[in-house]
């Protein structure tokens, strides 16, 4: 009897454990195997309607919620507004919270919108609500970076070609700017298969990519709508919620990139992943009650969506599953070969799914010569996990290392 207990929990773990690494593997093989195909009149009416419109320039209200950002950005904005885009259809913002006043001083000297607010208990959802509520003008798209992304010259011309193509709401491709370290070069990495899995497979099977924070687009008036209904600690996957209950598409943008300072310790990695996996958490509780009415409706969007937030972490995942493997091979010897193929067998998958996701380039000794790092990093965010409160709205802020 005590047996066959155990077995029972042996097999429910694999099962919990398998959802996860399926859906991965799922949209992993999607991302290599196949590509959904417009049809020639699709494609020559696509490119007919975007030639047509081809010299329009639309304008875009750039926002950078800066909280205690005072060493990246000034370097961030100076950057941005050297695009390659007439000046007079782009104005960037900046909203300072908790900034020095020199770092303020240097601000207002740009050709900038410079806000201060004094907020109680700051977020990045309320620096954007502010910011909307205190600019007057308006504009076609509204763009949202973080205080630390740095973008090309051409990032507008790119993004004004996308947006001619009518959509609303524009994913870009953040990749890191930095790989002074272990830690840095495997948040990178890890960035890349989320690229890979949520936006880009998502997209070749006709589903919306994931918002990731920043290098976001969005059409103005939409924003607008939806931007002060925001109120957790994940203000993007909150975001996204919302849209995909509405039915609108998030087009993923490969070529149109955002370079992102990557975390180089182990404690503010370990911040980071406290602030996702509670974000992720969050909203898995506030998507679960609309699910009835997307299953009604059929929006297949907001139940991927929902399912996407239930899954498990993917580097808590495949460490998860070579640990169970290791301690079921030595438990089942005595017993059942059964017991610990399966266990193999998924962490295989894992491996196999995670291998495929990570772009080609990336693909190299030097980057598995750093797996050793792994483990000690999903241990800080095993330690997350009692720390995780799902009703928590205090902004947990990652420091930039100097």
């Amino acid at each position: 009897m005590f047996w066959q207990i155990i077995h029972i929990l042996d097999i429910l773990l694999w099962l919990f454990m398998a959802a996860s690494a399926v859906y991965v593997l799922f949209f992993a093989l999607a991302s290599i195997l196949w590509k959904k195909r417009e049809s020639s009149l699709t494609q020559y009416l696509t490119n007919k309607v975007v030639s047509m419109r081809k010299k329009e320039y639309y304008s875009y209200l750039v926002l950078y919620p800066a909280y205690n950002e005072d060493r990246v950005i000034i370097n961030s904005v100076q950057t941005f507004i050297a695009q390659y885009y007439p000046y007079d259809s782009f104005h960037v913002a900046v909203i300072s919270d908790h900034m020095q006043p020199d770092t303020n001083e240097k601000l207002a000297a740009l050709p900038i919108t410079l806000l201060q607010p004094v907020f109680e208990k700051s977020s990045k959802a309320k620096a954007m609500q502010y910011a909307m509520q205190q600019i007057k003008e308006e504009y076609d798209y509204v763009i949202v970076m973080d205080a630390d992304n740095v973008v090309n010259p051409d990032f507008l011309q790119k993004l004004n070609e996308s947006c001619a193509h009518g959509y609303k709401a524009i994913q870009c491709h953040r990749c890191a700017k930095n790989s002074n370290n272990d830690v840095a070069v495997l948040d990178g990495v890890s960035e890349e298969i989320n690229n890979t899995i949520f936006r880009k497979a998502h997209n070749r099977l006709g589903l919306s990519s994931a918002l990731i924070g920043s290098g976001m687009c969005f059409d103005y008036k939409l924003f607008k709508e939806n931007v002060f209904k925001l109120s957790s600690v994940g203000e993007d996957k909150e975001l996204e919620a919302h849209l995909l209950l509405q039915k609108v598409f998030i087009k993923y943008e490969p070529d149109i990139h955002v370079f992102d300072e990557k975390v180089s310790n182990k404690d503010n990695f370990q911040k980071q992943r406290l602030r996702w996996m509670t974000a992720q958490i969050q909203s898995l509780f506030m998507q679960i009650p609309n699910m009835p009415y997307a299953i009604k409706t059929g929006n297949f969007d907001y139940i991927n969506k929902t399912i996407q937030q239930a899954l498990i972490p993917r580097s808590m995942l495949v460490v998860g599953a070579f640990i169970v493997s290791i301690f079921i091979t030595g438990f089942s010897l005595a017993f059942s070969l059964s017991w610990y193929i399966k266990w193999w067998c998924l962490f295989l998958a894992i491996c196999i799914s995670l291998y495929l996701a990570i772009p080609k380039q990336l693909r190299s000794h030097t980057v598995f010569g750093k797996i050793l790092s792994v483990p000690v990093l999903v241990w800080k965010m095993v330690v997350n996990i009692p720390k995780i409160k799902r009703k928590n709205t205090d902004f947990i802020h990652t420091t930039h290392d100097k």
